[in-house]
């Protein structure tokens, strides 16, 4: 089978390799999957980079989210040969190939109508968001939901969960076209970073007082600005630090204001607490069957050109996910 494969650390045109490789033997407890589409993630370019928190021996094949069909399983499974899936591979064999062979408990059903590449799309960025604003931000109907990076993977789905759930939506994003597209996405207000100041904004639409939860994949400027806006008893969101710079806050401003900085590491959650983690998967696929999320694709690639959708992702001109097509 065809895998893309890390042979050195390096960016990811020069560190992926496309290679034949023999086609993964499912062991007990393991299913196998004929892989349809996959989905691309910022920390696949850290994996092939050597700058991410996991570092798995060369070579390895990246890719965190696939979705596809089942071709075996145990007898006794929760799945059935043919059965469209969702899967979450780990390395060393990620999910750039034709075939993975994953752990049962690392596959996930999903609706027949939702096709495959919005299957792929959907896993880490909606359970990430979901996780986000229900369980660490106690987001309510009638609140202000500020959500950084709008136009992105993980802010496009904490627009749209934070709509599900009744809250008033101002969101971020750099330029026109992503401004827009977070209005598409049912943003009440889309402010242009470049071209205005997020926080007057904030202020001005909610009279002063300022937004009650914020999302913030970002870090850097734009966290130490959000502490200028946040209501008190506010709930600011740490998601990540796509910004670069990793901020500090002083406690003493988040004593006068009464707000609260909570962090988001829902990896670490799912491991520890996998049911929680499936019950929100089964939440998400009932929110998808009722049309109150639906996953943004910026665009399809061939497999092929996986390098070169991991080199336009990390140019963060694209919005949404980037998917491959991996199946024929």
């Amino acid at each position: 089978m065809r895998a893309w494969q890390v042979k050195e650390l390096a960016d990811p045109d020069q560190a992926l390799a496309l290679e034949e490789v023999e086609k993964p033997a499912r062991e007990e407890g393991q299913v196998l999957i004929k892989t349809q589409t996959a989905a691309l993630n910022f920390f696949d370019i850290l994996l092939c980079q050597g700058k991410y928190q996991e570092k798995p021996p060369l070579p390895f094949t990246p890719g965190a989210e696939i979705a596809g069909t089942v071709e075996a399983a145990d007898d006794g499974s929760a799945f059935q040969v043919g059965q469209k899936v969702l899967a979450r591979p780990a390395m060393p064999a990620g999910g750039f190939a034709e075939w993975v062979s994953v752990p049962e408990a690392s596959v996930f059903s999903v609706p027949e109508s939702m096709p495959f590449e919005e299957a792929a799309a959907m896993y880490i960025t909606y359970q990430t968001a979901y996780y986000a604003l229900h369980d660490r931000g106690n987001i309510k109907e009638g609140e202000v939901l500020l959500v950084h990076a709008g136009s992105g993977g993980v802010g496009s789905a904490a627009i749209e969960l934070g709509k599900a759930a009744g809250a008033r939506i101002i969101a971020t994003a750099g330029g026109s076209e992503k401004v827009q597209v977070c209005k598409d996405l049912g943003a009440d207000i889309a402010i242009d970073y470049r071209a205005e100041d997020f926080v007057d904004t904030v202020k001005k639409e909610t009279d002063g007082r300022g937004a009650d939860v914020i999302f913030d994949p970002v870090g850097s400027d734009t966290f130490d600005r959000s502490r200028k806006c946040i209501a008190f008893a506010g709930r600011l969101l740490v998601i990540g630090f796509a910004g670069g710079r990793i901020p500090e806050a002083p406690a003493n401003h988040a004593l006068v204001k009464n707000y609260s900085i909570v962090g988001v590491h829902w990896g670490y959650f799912a491991r520890l607490y996998e049911q929680e983690m499936v019950n929100i998967h089964k939440t998400l696929c009932s929110m998808y069957e009722e049309g109150k999320i639906k996953p943004l694709i910026y665009e399809q690639y061939r497999f092929e050109e996986v390098p070169h959708a991991l080199n336009l992702l990390a140019d963060r001109k694209t919005y949404g996910k980037l998917v491959v097509n991996v199946g024929e």
